[in-house]
């Protein structure tokens, strides 16, 4: 019994063409002859995905097959109408070129030099709460590779500048031509000519570069921003790698980051919670006053709208959570214990909180609301 197309493909009957397409190429990739000498297997899995393609990529093909199954090509086969058994390598790549291109045994990327892109640099930017609030630019030094001056190149000798050197081989489905990256250039098409004595063996010296970063507000410690060309440049016709920066938020001495959301723990005396007082807290865009109201508890959460971390999307601002901690002094002198000891007796002290008054697992659930 033949096996089913998709399940050859490893894809769902909803598939569309790109999936399908998809597929295909990486089943042929994966089982592709030249990457498999000799295993029998691989070669008729090979052709089996191609028989599953010629099919489900016509859409008149497709819709018998989803309706009838093998049947609908009964005595024919998929491919070409011959049957699998029949195809050789000539037909899969003339039919289906536009998949394999011109790279492995007909598959993979376009022939000619390719541009090989350096390496990759990797600083860490350390920000303030403040500058991650706001938004800053960073100037940092950085030491990058640079082709040196006076360094030139020539065409490769062993690939002609190709990029590519090609071979040919003889199997039992015939004549196969493959590309493969040039080990002289590394794909590049041209290798050192001359140098100057202080660069290296690839034409390379190392400077130092002040390199500008725009750090855009609302950033995250542990976040990757990208400075595109300013990595390792590579030798020749080659595009410069880029600049990694990871970011690194140094710790608020007050304030507690939670996303977006600011917290800042206020203490305030007895004599102020009962009094009320106004007080003026540190924030990331500088001093904020807030009036405490007479009476406050010891637990209060106030929340500041719009006073926390800019969103890095561009989604407003988060809050600053104001927590209000009534501090109980730990020494009195006499005529103080003497007060509070008559405060025991009076009415005014005894708790009596409002049914209004949220508990502490309450104003939690609203925090995270």
């Amino acid at each position: 019994m033949k096996k089913d197309f998709y399940e050859i493909l490893g894809i769902s009957k909803g598939a569309d063409a790109a999936e399908i397409k998809k597929a295909y190429r990486k089943s042929a990739l994966k089982y592709h002859p030249d990457k498999n000498p000799g295993d029998k297997e691989a070669e008729e899995k090979f052709k089996l995905a191609a028989e599953a393609y010629e099919v489900l990529s016509d859409p008149a093909k497709k819709a018998k097959y989803d309706q009838y199954g093998h049947q609908a090509f009964d005595g024919s086969g998929g491919f070409g109408g011959g049957g699998h058994g029949g195809m050789n390598m000539d037909d899969i790549f003339s039919q289906f070129g536009d998949i394999f291109g011109g790279g492995f045994g007909g598959f993979g990327g376009g022939g000619g030099p390719r541009r090989v892109k350096g390496s990759n640099l990797r600083i860490k930017v350390k920000l303030t709460l403040e500058e991650i609030a706001n938004g800053v630019e960073k100037k940092v030094k950085v030491k990058r590779k640079v082709q040196a001056h006076g360094v030139s190149y020539k065409t490769c000798s062993t690939c002609n500048g190709q990029g590519q050197v090609m071979r040919v081989t003889n199997t039992i489905l015939g004549r196969m031509q493959s590309a493969s990256t040039c080990p002289t250039c590394g794909g590049s098409g041209q290798i050192l000519d001359k140098k100057p004595s202080n660069a290296d063996s690839q034409g390379m010296v190392v400077e130092d570069e002040t390199v500008s970063i725009k750090i855009p507000a609302g950033v995250v410690d542990g976040m990757q921003l990208k400075v595109s060309g300013k990595g390792n440049d590579a030798p020749g016709n080659s595009v410069p790698g880029d600049l990694i920066v990871v970011i690194e938020e140094i710790e608020h001495e007050f304030l507690k980051r939670e996303g977006e959301n600011l917290h800042y723990d206020l203490y305030i005396s007895f004599a102020e919670a009962v009094l009320g007082i106004s007080k003026d807290i540190d924030a990331v865009n500088g001093k904020v006053r807030i009036k405490l109201e007479e009476g406050i508890q010891s637990g209060k959460i106030l929340r500041l709208k719009g006073k926390g971390i800019p969103s890095i999307n561009g989604y407003g601002s988060g809050d600053l959570l104001v927590h209000v901690n009534v501090w109980t002094p730990k020494t009195l002198n006499k005529e103080q214990k003497l007060f509070f000891e008559k405060a025991l007796t009076d009415e005014n002290f005894i708790p009596n909180p409002e049914k209004s008054e949220k508990s502490f697992f309450e104003k939690v659930k609203d925090m995270f609301s």
